[in-house]
């Protein structure tokens, strides 16, 4: 259910800001989302699995205190992140 290397990989080198850049808020955005999404798709197989549901909403808030800070300290590059994710509608 967790990502592989080489996905991670993928999105680290889509959204991070520098050559070495593994722990930008972007990144970590990013990484965020794609746990979100496979849990989500778990979750619309398997009903009833309380414990990943409850692992969901947390990654949910984690994801939201970070679009926050972004929000807060970089307004650009927060509108640039969620319109690339497609988050919030």
């Amino acid at each position: 259910m967790s990502l592989t290397a080489i996905q991670k990989a993928e999105l680290v080198g889509q959204y991070q800001r520098g050559e070495n850049d593994t722990g930008s808020v972007e990144v970590q955005v990013a990484l965020l989302s794609a746990r979100i999404s496979r849990l989500t798709d778990h979750l619309k197989i398997k009903r009833q699995d309380k414990h990943s549901r409850h692992g969901l909403l947390k990654l949910v808030s984690q994801r939201k205190l970070l679009l926050k800070y972004l929000k807060r300290t970089g307004y650009e590059r927060y509108v640039t992140l969620i319109e690339r994710l497609g988050i919030r509608g």
